[in-house]
């Protein structure tokens, strides 16, 4: 069974047991150890952690740079290593955290030579380039490219050959707030299209409200993994409950939530007259948010953990 642009059902890519060890006796070192994940086709799918969590391993592990000490990888079922993946992995997009050009190459005579790697059309190039927001420096040469430029150039690569799968690492370091948004729109537009996007970044805050779903590797192994609401659920961190009102509303409301909850690990803060914050378990929060929607206050704001407080939460848990 295919879909609709003519790839295999089932999963963008599968890993089941996989692990890479380095050294052996006192020296080993397991940069992957055991890793289960399945990402299906059409989403944008985070994977993050710590330096060495080994998320730069697994970028390397699928594009067949290297070898696995255990376990099977597949791209859209075909065994990574295995007969067809050569075929496979040209329907694969790779922006590495450090992409190497060369200086003297204009921006479209580099991606000219990419293409070529890559027996992609040339006349893609001058497209991507525009798509990217190089059009109007695509002659100039590459050492002229500030840091965002070469960013953007280095995704303009990685979409030779229209991927079905894009891997990409770090990819908006050196972009500006406003290069990152368009970034992430032209991600949107290859989503639609259903190209599976595979991003790591360490800046939790732009994942969090973007991705589908994510994998969080830490020590080598995935310690969890699902969208941010599923993942929010099981931290079980609190949440915070910002409200403003009259202040005797607020003095009343104080006293009911102590008289109905008592015992509970609910936390009231003044913070001005007429301002307070509650931080509350997740178990309560529909009966809180209706005792306080019921209380004739002014505004009620909820705040849910961010995805950084729980990654570390979750993180912790598993030292």
């Amino acid at each position: 069974m295919s879909d609709r642009h003519g790839a295999a059902a089932g999963p963008a890519l599968r890993l089941a047991g996989v692990g890479k060890h380095y050294g052996r006796g006192a020296t080993l070192v397991k940069a992957l150890d055991g890793v289960d994940l399945e990402v299906p086709p059409g989403l944008l799918f985070g994977l993050i952690g710590h330096n060495g969590a080994g998320k730069s391993t697994l970028f390397k592990l699928l594009l067949g740079l290297i070898r696995p000490s255990h376990g099977r990888l597949e791209l859209g079922g075909c065994e990574v290593g295995g007969a067809g993946f050569r075929e496979q992995r040209r329907r694969l997009g790779y922006l590495p955290e450090n992409l190497v050009l060369y200086d003297n190459l204009s921006g479209l005579e580099t991606l000219q030579f990419f293409a070529r790697l890559k027996n992609a059309p040339a006349a893609q190039c001058q497209t991507l380039l525009e798509r990217v927001g190089l059009g109007g420096a695509m002659r100039r040469a590459v050492r002229e490219y500030s840091k965002g430029m070469r960013q953007r150039l280095g995704f303009a690569q990685a979409l030779l050959g229209e991927p079905r799968l894009l891997l990409l690492d770090e990819p908006t370091t050196g972009l500006d707030p406003a290069a990152i948004r368009e970034f992430y729109r032209l991600l949107d537009e290859l989503r639609a299209q259903g190209v599976t996007l595979v991003i790591s970044s360490h800046i939790l805050a732009e994942l969090q409200g973007r991705v589908d779903a994510l994998a969080m590797l830490h020590q080598g192994r995935v310690c969890a993994q699902g969208t941010v609401a599923q993942l929010r659920e099981r931290s079980q961190l609190p949440l915070l409950l910002q409200m403003q009102g009259e202040p005797g509303r607020l003095r009343q409301l104080h006293a009911e939530l102590d008289q109905a909850h008592a015992g509970a690990p609910l936390q009231w803060q003044d913070l001005a007259p007429g301002q307070a914050r509650l931080r509350l378990p997740r178990a309560l929060k529909m009966a809180l948010l209706a005792r306080a929607a019921g209380a004739g206050l002014q505004d009620l704001q909820l705040q849910e953990p961010s995805l950084e407080d729980v990654y570390f939460e979750l993180r912790e848990a598993q030292a």
